[in-house]
């Protein structure tokens, strides 16, 4: 059995790897899987590169600022995906039911939350907000975790947050309403994030990263066809309660990477002055 460490976020996004090691897709590849929690893909990248983690799950704006950088990691599988429908996708903007923004347009000049600054958040909605005819220079973006948003919200510290499941939920179930699909907005079929791994790994056990792909592309699968499985599977890991939990708008999951859509998010990024360069997904997409 090889001793595996998986950095993760606790969000519904990586409900797959946890059903499948309950499922046993992992141990049936000789891999005995430990899932940790990291506050983000930022902080999960340097862990990967340390071997403190085998393998992380980040969104590919965290993994691309990484390879223009120079930090020596592959994205090895898919991860997770816009559904591709607005109004009903696990990632959006949101304000308080009684706010007079009523459009992304509407958020020029505004304070919004996102999880982490320079990243996929403000890239996708600085985008929302040009393509409805805002100003996304003048948007103001402060930081905070997912968890802190909706109360920042109800006592007025942000205008807007940008958030996914399951405090989207939450925050609708409590009055809020959604003025953007961001990932939705951005590209078809988005791929949000991916799992990955170091390249010095990749170079010294291929086997490991092969077993490993093919155990999360089986989970991946599996939890596209059993929602009702990804829903029980949350609570073992989120502080979710059973109302949100049933209502949650689950992501899509393909064993794909859409490669085009992980390309217009780093045009995006590059536009917004996010990479110091222009990213080469070459180096960084399998």
């Amino acid at each position: 059995m090889d001793n595996v460490t998986v950095g993760v976020i606790p969000i519904i996004d990586v409900a797959p790897i946890y059903l499948g090691q309950s499922k046993g897709f992992f141990k049936s590849r000789n891999i005995e899987l430990k899932l940790e929690s990291g506050q983000g893909g930022a902080a999960i990248v340097p862990g990967v590169v340390s071997n403190q983690f085998q393998f992380g799950f980040s969104n590919v704006t965290s993994l691309m600022i990484a390879q223009t950088k120079s930090v020596p990691i592959k994205a090895v599988a898919a991860g997770v995906a816009s559904t591709g429908a607005q109004g009903k996708d696990f990632g959006a903007v949101v304000v308080k039911g009684n706010s007079p923004i009523k459009t992304a347009k509407d958020l020029s000049g505004k304070k919004v939350s996102v999880n982490t600054l320079k990243n996929i958040g403000d890239t996708v909605t600085r985008n929302s907000v040009r393509k409805a005819g805002g100003d996304d220079k003048t948007v103001n973006f402060v930081e905070m975790p997912f968890p802190n948003m909706q109360a920042a919200l109800e006592g007025g510290q942000i205008d807007a947050a940008w958030v996914v499941e399951p405090q989207l939920s939450s925050i609708k179930a409590a009055g809020g309403r959604e003025v953007a699909s961001t990932f939705v907005d951005a590209a078809p079929n988005l791929t949000v994030a991916t799992y990955f791994t170091s390249q010095k790994l990749l170079a010294d056990k291929p086997d490991l990263v092969k077993r490993f792909t093919e155990a999360i592309n089986e989970s991946l699968t599996y939890a596209d066809a059993h929602p009702d499985e990804v829903r029980q599977i949350l609570t073992t890991y989120t502080k979710i309660d059973d109302k949100t939990r049933a209502a949650v708008v689950l992501p899509k999951w393909p064993i794909e990477i859409n490669k085009a859509s992980v390309q217009t998010i780093a045009d995006l990024g590059t536009q917004d002055g996010i990479f110091a360069s222009a990213p080469d997904l070459s180096k960084l997409l399998p």
